[in-house]
């Protein structure tokens, strides 16, 4: 906790969302540097590892919905994405279809190792409890029916 002696609790010292804004945060710092040392900003990583492994690629919405950004804001890092060869755009009758290039595909396997390598490394500090605060994340995420 974040509290000084003496000092009364705060409200977000054990507010839910702040814990997780904050865990999250910490979480993120190591592999955002990585990324930021290979010149790759943050929204790039989200959107070549949502496609990695998509094989009919994503639409612009739902690419948007699971890279937590707005749709206006995830047309134009797609705009910058295909003029450096890292997605390409396909019509299928009224939607777009965003998939990865060779190119695309091989920095998304990169980064996804680096990634990968990032999140064993944060899970080994917590190993007796990563397997259940996945599925409690998971379960927060998914909207109850």
């Amino acid at each position: 906790m974040f509290v000084v002696m003496g000092d009364p609790p705060r409200f977000i010292d054990d507010y839910l969302l702040y814990l997780l804004a904050r865990a999250s945060h910490a979480a993120s710092a190591g592999f955002h540097a990585r990324l930021k040392r290979r010149g790759v900003a943050v929204p790039t990583w989200r959107v070549v590892a949502t496609l990695h492994g998509a094989a009919d690629g994503e639409t612009v919405g739902r690419l948007a919905t699971a890279c937590l950004m707005q749709q206006p804001t995830m047309t134009k890092l797609l705009d910058r994405m295909a003029q450096d060869g890292i997605v390409l755009r396909q019509r299928e009758g009224r939607q777009t279809r965003i998939k990865l290039t060779g190119d695309g595909e091989q920095l998304a396997a990169d980064l996804i190792r680096e990634a990968r390598r990032h999140e064993t490394e944060l899970l080994a500090r917590h190993a007796e409890a990563a397997s259940a605060l996945k599925a409690l994340l998971r379960e927060i995420i998914t909207p109850p029916d």
